[in-house]
């Protein structure tokens, strides 16, 4: 089982990529309906293409960039709250019964009794109107600390998508070389049972001729059963991790993927010394920290400017008609129009709320003295990535090298072992011995090489350059 390490391992990586919320070659993505699925095609992808294919296809990217957009139509409804704010309206009334209106008797006749009135009827059956309004913000600071804060919480919303698009990056780019490493490991299993099938062969000649054991060539077998059994679980965990990364990227489960790219020493050793120095700026989540203590800086500036005076211009012209006609021609002749027109200033200045802004205020000085404190501890979280990322990838490439000369030399006493054993001075014994070595060198090489690549990546990622 210890084989099966680097697969099981990239099927586990697959499936947590899959349900975590929180990634090309010129191959279309066919369009599918629920009532005709589209036909599968071939893709066949380096490393780099998978990533273009999952930064555009990717739903978790997708709903990021989303996020973007949804952010920039906020930004244009704070706009609009400094624009000039412009209606209309439009009335008309029916009046089945018109109002009455009780009148002291003594208005017509100055003998009535005082309390006696005579019930009159005002106004007439058919009213309208219609009027504009306008308002328009001539001094409000809250309206305008928001319209400074616009472009800040832009970049945000947009760094948030950059630290979503990097993560997407990073898993791909793990699990695409993980799938990589299985495919190496099936051709040395392919190679391990040729080799075996080979020497039970020569086994089966040797007992043949009474200079071997039945028992040897049943060991044979048993190992050559076992490596069969191994290479088919292995096959099929390749296969479930090829599914992990269609859905990572974004990629119909139905097309086949065909990975382009080899995984090598030299490929992991390439322009490492290029990358070690680094820069805050450079990941994205310091990025986010500093706009968060700037957009704080601007909260605590807003409260403040909320106890200064606001100004606001409003304006209306409006119609209002009346009618006695039985119908609903308001528009005839014997229909009387009235115009009514306004311009003010309205002014409004705050005096007292109970504390209510005070300690708003005070609030927002201390969520500016945690975002200020969270900016200095993102430093420290990207000089620890940084290091331990450095230290990781230092050690799994001396580890890799260790490993491919200890399964060369493996490979070497196996040679040895087998052809001692074919000029009759080493035992069957002694070659089992020695594939079982070779194996486990192999394993553990491919293990080495895994590990070294994704320790690159994520040096790649602390430092902000993946």
């Amino acid at each position: 089982m210890k084989r099966n390490k680097i697969i099981q391992t990239g099927k586990i990586i697959a499936i947590a990529l899959l349900i975590s919320s929180s990634t090309i070659a010129q191959t279309k993505q066919p369009t599918r309906t629920e009532q005709q699925p589209a036909t599968p095609t071939v893709v066949a992808l380096s490393a780099q293409q998978a990533i273009d294919y999952g930064m555009k296809n990717s739903y978790q990217v997708k709903n990021a960039l989303l996020d973007v957009l949804v952010q920039r139509q906020q930004n244009r409804e704070l706009t609009a709250s400094a624009l000039p704010q412009i209606n209309a309206t439009g009335s008309l009334t029916d009046y089945l019964d018109i109002p009455v209106t009780l009148i002291p008797a003594k208005a017509f006749d100055t003998t009535a009794p005082s309390n006696l009135y005579e019930p009159l009827k005002f106004g007439t059956k058919w009213n309208s109107g219609a009027s504009i309004t306008l308002r328009q913000v001539l001094f409000d600071g809250q309206v305008f600390v928001g319209l400074a804060a616009r472009k800040t919480v832009m970049d945000q919303r947009q760094a948030s998508a950059d630290v979503t698009q990097i993560n997407i990056k990073a898993n791909i780019y793990k699990v695409y070389y993980q799938l990589v490493a299985g495919k190496t490991q099936i051709n040395l299993l392919d190679a391990n049972i040729d080799r075996l099938q080979k020497l039970n062969h020569d086994t089966k000649e040797i007992y043949k001729n009474g200079f071997a054991e039945k028992l040897d060539v049943d060991r044979l077998t048993v190992q050559i059963t076992n490596l069969q059994t191994q290479e088919l679980e292995t096959k099929n965990n390749i296969a479930n991790g090829y599914t992990g990364l269609k859905i990572l990227i974004g990629m119909p489960v139905r097309d086949s993927l065909v990975l382009t790219d080899t995984l090598s020493e030299d490929q992991i050793k390439q322009n490492i010394l290029e990358n070690s120095n680094y820069n805050y700026a450079d990941r994205k989540e310091y990025q986010i920290s500093v706009l968060g203590n700037k957009l704080n800086e601007l909260t605590v500036k807003r409260y403040q400017q909320s106890q200064i005076p606001t100004l606001y211009f409003n304006g209306s012209y409006g119609k209002q008609g009346y009618s006695d006609n039985n119908n609903l021609d308001i528009f005839d002749a014997n229909s009387s129009w009235y115009t009514t027109s306004y311009i003010g200033l309205n002014l409004s200045v705050p005096i007292f709320n109970g504390f209510s802004t005070r300690a708003k205020i005070q609030e927002s000085k201390y969520q500016l003295q945690q975002s200020q404190n969270q900016l200095e501890n993102t430093k420290l979280t990207i000089d620890n990535d940084v290091a331990v990322a450095k230290n990781n990838l230092t050690t799994s490439i001396a580890t890799m090298d260790f490993q491919k000369q200890n399964m060369d030399l493996a490979t070497t006493v196996y040679d040895q072992t087998k052809k001692k054993y074919e000029v009759g001075t080493g035992s069957l014994t002694d070659i089992n011995n020695a594939q079982s070595d070779l194996q486990t060198a192999q394993t553990n090489y491919l293990t080495a090489l895994y590990q070294a690549i994704i320790a690159k990546v994520d040096f790649l990622k602390a430092v902000g350059k993946l």
